[in-house]
């Protein structure tokens, strides 16, 4: 059974977002609350959605307070806040054309946020769908004319995706999710977004939800920059790894498990989210949908059963 002193099981919390729908229950069965409802925080110490340990020596307290109070138990990290987020999100609609800053941009003008870039791994997808994936601008005249003009068709760059894709998005990345998405996010810990075009939609209030032109501008990467995808791929008897990104702030890898592998943590923690099947981690079930954190006070945990899961680990 499980050793209690390192591994947390945490309860994800979810968000009910206008382009939201109900994916993440019939997809995941998660028991959602009513709405529509646009992302589950699998693992998450931002005080905008705390994850909560479900059981054992640490149930009911706050990921954000174990940090706090017992950073051992993450390796004696030293980052004054969890860095990493960790989200599922259902775009039932189109999401705002939006881009994040950096770090410096954000501690300084949101408050000392985090700036957040992210990548995300497609879970599933309608035939045909498409992401907001960078922009045509030269110059930052040039974008903001685009964008006064409201010339999206002109400045807006898409690409095509299909399940199993992944894209690194840094900050500085024009980006939207497109109807019939549904994505695993890995993020630095904010929740700082500046939307440069929202289809002129109506928030619940019959306001036209606000935008962030100005701040989007500052921190747009222009012209812009795209990341060559060079994946690694490890398959031994019982497991096929594939190591999608290794940056400043995270390094995130695919497991497909068929059979018992060990997974080795480098002394450091590492966030798990099971995207597929269903199998043990050191003698407790998992399946479909589950988030945990490994903590840093064990070697290796070994995973048994046929599953898929994404496994993060901090760089920074």
């Amino acid at each position: 059974m499980l050793e209690e002193n390192h591994i947390l099981f945490l309860e994800p919390v979810f968000k009910e977002r206008i382009w939201g729908g109900r994916a993440l229950q019939t997809q995941f069965s998660y028991e959602l609350p009513a709405g529509v409802i646009g992302e589950c925080w699998g693992i998450s110490a931002h005080p905008n959605g705390e994850s909560i340990i479900k059981y054992g020596i640490h149930q009911g307290r706050k990921l954000s307070e174990l940090w706090s109070e017992e950073r051992e138990l993450f390796g004696n990290a030293k980052e004054e806040k969890f860095p990493l987020l960790v989200k599922i999100l259902d775009a039932n609609s189109d999401l705002s054309v939006q881009v994040h800053p950096f770090d410096d941009y954000a501690k300084k003008f949101e408050n000392g946020e985090l700036g957040k870039t992210e990548c995300w791994y497609v879970l599933d997808c309608e035939p045909d769908a498409s992401i907001v994936f960078g922009h045509h601008a030269t110059s930052r005249d040039e974008a903001q004319k685009l964008i006064n003009e409201g010339n999206w068709q002109k400045l807006l760059r898409y690409e095509q995706i299909k399940p199993s894709d992944f894209f690194y998005v840094p900050s500085g990345t024009v980006h939207a999710l497109c109807k019939g998405t549904l994505i695993l996010e890995v993020q630095q810990s904010s929740d700082t977004t500046y939307r440069i075009y929202d289809y002129n939609r109506i928030d619940e209030f019959g306001n036209l939800r606000e935008l962030h032109i100005n701040k989007a501008l500052d921190v747009i990467t222009i012209p812009h920059q795209t990341t060559a995808n060079n994946f690694e791929i490890i398959n031994t008897e019982t497991t096929s790894i594939t190591k999608f990104v290794n940056n400043e702030f995270f390094c995130v890898s695919k497991y497909i498990i068929d059979g018992t592998h060990n997974l080795k943590t480098n002394q450091t923690y590492s966030l798990i989210s099971i995207i597929e099947g269903q199998g043990e981690v050191d003698g407790s079930k998992v399946k479909k949908g589950d988030h945990f954190i490994i903590l840093a006070n064990c070697e290796k945990v070994q995973f048994s059963g046929t599953l898929q899961l994404i496994a993060t680990q901090p760089t920074t």
